[in-house]
């Protein structure tokens, strides 16, 4: 295969969604391993659709360049208040116990990976992940470590006594 084979805008196309989809499904892994209502494909969807969005309008923007005036970054933020949706309908408040927040957000994280990757801000994107993971996991266990010196039980990283 030769160096062009790998240029064809079809193939790098096919390299981002392939990638966005990888590093939703990473991220969700984690979630579902934690026992959260959202997980693996679903991150690897808000992911992968975050970046189709972003390549489809990339690629619109480059057929009617100077015929339209398209602007790729107002299909990202209609990306995030799509996600925002998304994210409302996994919080749940019960009886002064809030679910879901972390979640939720980190679908709405996972979206903006979409979006950087449709971009080509592919090393970003990892490095993000590489931090989502972080927080997710070690992050997660310092919380719990410290409140539970200090006398806080935890769900989902959060307080049980009052609103959270």
């Amino acid at each position: 295969m030769s160096p062009e084979y790998f240029s064809d805008p079809t193939l790098v196309i096919f390299g981002k969604l392939a990638l966005a989809a990888l590093i939703g499904m990473v991220i969700g892994t984690e979630r579902a391993m934690s026992g959260k209502g959202a997980g693996t494909r679903t991150f690897a969807l808000v992911a992968l659709g975050s970046c189709l969005f972003m390549v489809v309008g990339n690629q619109v923007n480059a057929q009617f360049l100077g015929v339209v005036n398209f602007d790729p970054m107002r299909v990202a933020a209609a990306i995030i208040t799509g996600i925002g949706f998304l994210g409302a309908g996994l919080i749940i408040f019960d009886e002064h116990r809030l679910q879901g927040l972390t979640t939720a957000a980190g679908l709405w994280v996972v979206s903006g990976l979409g979006v950087a990757i449709g971009e080509g801000m592919y090393l970003v994107a990892i490095y993000s992940t590489a931090l989502i993971v972080l927080v997710f996991t070690a992050v997660w266990m310092l919380e719990n470590k410290l409140k539970a010196r200090f006398g806080k039980q935890t769900t989902e990283g959060l307080p049980s006594q009052g609103i959270e």
